[in-house]
Order: C-alpha cells, then sequence, then structure tokens
C-alpha cells in the first residue's frame, strides 16, 4: 500500500471506530458504508448474518442500504443458485468480486440481479467454519461496465475486520448505555439474533448461563431463554438467574444477574413495595392501589417476611438488587 494510501487507510479505521461510539445503533451502517464509498464506490448494499445451508443462504440478520426488502424476498427464489456467494462463504475469510453476466450462469439469478442493479458485485466475509455462521458485506454496482478491480478489492479485505469489529463496538455501547448502574450483585451483558445465536456475550453473562443450564456451551441462547422473550416477556426467571430483554434493529439486548429474595414477590406484593421503599404509608398505598388498608397491610408483612427485613431501608436495599 502507498504512503498515500496508507494515511487514507489509518482515517478511514479511525472514523469507523469514533462512529462506533458515537452514533446511535440503528444509523451506525448506514454511516459506515457511506464513509468507504470514495475508496470503493457502489450503489446498494446488504449487510448481515447469516448460516450456510445445503439450499444456500440461511439470513439471521440483513441491514439494507439503498436497497429494497422486496429484493431480499426474491432473493429467497434465486438463493440455491447464487455460486459466487457460496464461493466466498466457503471460506475462513475472503473477499470476491464477481460480475454477474460472467459468473451468473442460471438464467433467472441473472434476470434478477440485473432487475435489481446488482451488475457487479463485491462480497467480503467471515465464515465459522464449524457452525457455518458468516457474517458477510455485499456491495452492488448497478454499471454493467463498471466492473471491480483488484485494488478495490484488496481495500475490502483489509477493511473487512474493522468494519465488523466497529459494529461490535456500536452495539457493545448501545448495550451499555441501556444496562442500569452496578449494584450489589454481579451482572452479566450479551447481545443476540432473533434466532439465538450470540454475537458478544462477557464472562459474567457466560458464568450465569453456565450455572443455570450446566450442559450449556455457548455460541446461541438456550431454548428455554430465547422462547419467553421472543414471545414478548421482558425476562425470564430461572432457577437461578434473571435475564431481562430488549428488542432492537433485530437484535436482542440482554441483561443477566443472579436470582435474589426480591424475585419470589408477586406481582402486587411487588407493586406495593415500590411504592412502600417511596416512602408512603400502608394507608396511602391502599388509596393508590384501591384496596383496603388491611389488605395492604397484609401484603407489607408478606414482604418484608419474603425479604427477611424488618424496616424500609432493608425493603430498599432488597429491591435494588432486583433492579
Amino acid at each position: 500500500m502507498r504512503a498515500a494510501d496508507l494515511s487514507d487507510f489509518s482515517g478511514l479505521l479511525l472514523t469507523l471506530y469514533r462512529l462506533a461510539h458515537e452514533a446511535p445503533l440503528d444509523a451506525f451502517q448506514d454511516a459506515a458504508l457511506e464513509h468507504i464509498k470514495p475508496v470503493v464506490p457502489f450503489d446498494s448494499s446488504m449487510w448481515g448474518t447469516a448460516t450456510m445451508t445445503s439450499t444456500g443462504v440461511d439470513i439471521h440478520t440483513i441491514h439494507l442500504h439503498r436497497s429494497s426488502p422486496e429484493m431480499l424476498l426474491d432473493y429467497e427464489q434465486h438463493k440455491a443458485h447464487d455460486t459466487a456467494a457460496q464461493a466466498v462463504l466457503e471460506h475462513r475469510h475472503a473477499t470476491g468480486l464477481f460480475h454477474t453476466q460472467s459468473t451468473a450462469h442460471d438464467a433467472g439469478l441473472r434476470d434478477f440481479l440485473r432487475r435489481h442493479g446488482h451488475e457487479n458485485i463485491f462480497i467480503t466475509a467471515s465464515t465459522d467454519p464449524t457452525t457455518r455462521f458468516v457474517h458477510a458485506i455485499s456491495l452492488f454496482r448497478s454499471d454493467q461496465d463498471a466492473q471491480g478491480q483488484e485494488h478495490e478489492r484488496r481495500w475490502l479485505e483489509l477493511l473487512r475486520p474493522h468494519l465488523m469489529q466497529a459494529l461490535a463496538f456500536n452495539r457493545a455501547t448501545h448495550l451499555q448505555s441501556w444496562a442500569p448502574a452496578a449494584t450489589g450483585l454481579p451482572r452479566g451483558l450479551a447481545v443476540a439474533d432473533l434466532r439465538g445465536a450470540v454475537y458478544h456475550a462477557d464472562a459474567q453473562f457466560n458464568a450465569m448461563l453456565r450455572t443455570e443450564w450446566p450442559g450449556w456451551h455457548g455460541g446461541a441462547l438456550p431454548p428455554a431463554l430465547l422462547k419467553p422473550l421472543l414471545l414478548g416477556a421482558h425476562e425470564h426467571a430461572g432457577t437461578t438467574l434473571v435475564v431481562r430483554g430488549q428488542a432492537q434493529h433485530g437484535l436482542l439486548f440482554l441483561r443477566g444477574r443472579p436470582r435474589c429474595l426480591a424475585d419470589a414477590l408477586s406481582p402486587r406484593e411487588r407493586e406495593v413495595a415500590l411504592l412502600a421503599a417511596q416512602g408512603y404509608t400502608h394507608k396511602q398505598v391502599a388509596q393508590r392501589l384501591y384496596r383496603a388498608p388491611a389488605t395492604v397491610r397484609n401484603h407489607l408483612q408478606s414482604i418484608y417476611s419474603k425479604l427477611a427485613v424488618s424496616n424500609v431501608a432493608g425493603l430498599i436495599e432488597a429491591l435494588r438488587l432486583a433492579a
């Protein structure tokens, strides 16, 4: 790489990593792609993850840059014939460039690529050979004569790990901003997709899941955890842990902690406990919840017993652990 190119490359990397920490979750990939256009020009793009199967690419997550969702639906009908993508994704790390009219041998696939402006294609990807899980970026040019050049392929090959690492940093930054301030209990954080594939998990999160599910070896969320979150639950309470989830931008942001005494409270008891922790008397709580004072007093007796506390200060601390 020439000195001028090296300077451009260094500047681009600094921009990508700055964006990773500053750009919102839903804006980072578009911003990053716009910044690589000066060195590898393209008209549209797909950036996502998938699993390679015998019938083609099984998409997990996808970010479409200047591409329509209809294009993606249309691709499902032709993916089994996409030998160019399969050739790149068979390697652990690879970057390829393809001229549609020369490499697409299936007539239906050629027609699809032409209709959607994919006359020339760059594909760069990293693939896990064991799980066949793929992280890939595809860039498309609509001009049939604008064939990719080797120096452009090399630029994209050098940028690939940084684009993917910057995306991971962006998600981790969002995850940290969503997590609450630390309490007395250890916390674990993770990011997974809606299929359960884990993209990031810290040591605490992994340790908690192995305690709850001793046979768990990582890579994908246990079905017992994933299913309730996909059905709309905000948290899953297991035998030893509680995991809260937030779905955003096609991903699950997860926060785990060990179970504590406050997790034994019923929804009504928790409601009463939170009001009592704010300083309301049992009569004031009764008025707010439209319950008899005696009923609220009974709830409070049960709450104090379950939490093994004897005053409001102890109640506040017990609830803080479950925050």
